[in-house]
């Protein structure tokens, strides 16, 4: 088994919460002088995205050392599954509806920051998940030579 490692760049991520944060910035800096209850209040949100940014900007994906890790952004969020306990991984195409960041849809969990390519883990008590990736063929792969021959 060789080891994968890959970190996807949130491109609507970065770009949404990017452009939301410097807006909200800028107007609580415009209201600040005038009004500094409205500055404080625009200031929270300008944080609130500053968060959004820093959780969500990329995800990483690693198949090391007999687990499937999911990490998104500096690592706040993450969530690791034991190859043994994988029963099947397939690449698959989501709905463009089913969107980004971590929703349940029909097929399970979706951990996904940009596009609509993703991997289909099946895991032996039934559960399911997509992880979404831009290099979706290289991930199951790596994913099904990791898991244990039976």
């Amino acid at each position: 088994m060789t080891p994968y490692s890959h970190t996807q760049a949130g491109i609507y991520s970065r770009t949404t919460f990017g452009a939301l944060f410097v807006l909200v910035l800028a107007v609580a800096f415009y209201l600040g002088p005038g009004d500094s209850k409205a500055a404080w209040i625009f200031g929270g949100m300008a944080a609130f995205m500053l968060l959004g940014l820093l959780l969500f900007h990329s995800l990483t994906v690693e198949v090391l050392r007999g687990n499937l890790r999911i990490r998104f952004g500096i690592g706040l969020i993450r969530r690791q599954f034991r190859v043994k306990d994988i029963e099947s991984a397939e690449v698959v195409r989501n709905r463009w509806w089913y969107g980004w960041g971590i929703k349940l849809t029909p097929y399970g969990w979706l951990f996904s920051v940009s596009g609509l390519d993703a991997v289909q883990v099946k895991l032996r008590n039934g559960r399911q998940y997509r992880i979404g990736s831009d290099e979706p063929d290289a991930l199951a792969a790596a994913i099904n030579s990791a898991m244990p021959r039976r």
